[in-house]
């Protein structure tokens, strides 16, 4: 008897297993990117979100994904890059590395969100969003000097080729170790979004 239930327990496990496996199709679910975009660490797996601070669903997405990502497995790993689609865009994304530059990035990122969504501050001009940081203690010539330097730059026009491999046309995007992409209008709901990444983070985890 006891045999008897332990094949039927492995069995249930395998269709539960073959269940998940099915459960999301690329081309359905997500997309699978023709050339894998390049990856800060190679023996991990990345999660990275194509963000911007003034998109609305960005917003909505981003306690979620503050309360999913710390959970990630140790072989996993989470990272932001800004959207830049120009204008405002651009702004921003030049704005979240100089907050990185500065230090200031996990101080200073919600309140961004903050100011532009619950305050309506528009944040396109730099006299602007020194007012907002000013709670951060940031000195002004100190974030001029960070905002026109060469490393800001570099991940500027990084941001930019990384958003043309990933074949990004709009945010926020979830892209899962460069190689398959996910957008909310393909799911129910964000919820759904992060199951489907954690579902490509395990697939992705197997073939490490």
């Amino acid at each position: 008897m006891r045999a008897l239930i332990s094949v039927m327990t492995i069995a249930l496990l395998a269709m539960v297993a073959n269940v998940q496996a099915d459960e999301y199709e690329a081309g359905v679910h997500y997309v699978e990117l023709p050339a894998q975009a390049p990856t800060q660490h190679e023996d991990k797996v990345e999660v990275t979100e194509l963000f911007w601070y003034g998109c609305g669903g960005c917003n909505a997405l981003e306690p979620l994904i503050n309360a999913w990502y710390p959970d990630l497995p140790e072989d996993a790993y989470f990272r932001r890059v800004p959207a830049l689609f120009g204008g405002t865009w651009n702004t921003h994304g030049q704005l979240y590395y100089t907050l990185e530059s500065l230090g200031k990035l996990d101080e200073a990122h919600d309140a961004v969100f903050h100011a532009l969504h619950q305050d309506g501050r528009r944040m396109t001009e730099q006299s602007e969003i020194l007012d907002v940081l000013e709670p951060y203690d940031i000195d002004a010539d100190a974030f001029e000097k960070a905002w026109n330097s060469f490393g800001v730059n570099s991940k500027m026009s990084q941001a930019q080729q990384l958003a043309r491999t990933y074949r990004a046309t709009g945010v926020p995007t979830l892209i899962i170790n460069g190689k398959y992409v996910i957008q909310n209008n393909a799911t129910s709901g964000f919820e759904e979004v992060l199951k489907i990444a954690d579902y490509l983070v395990d697939m992705e985890r197997e073939a490490l």
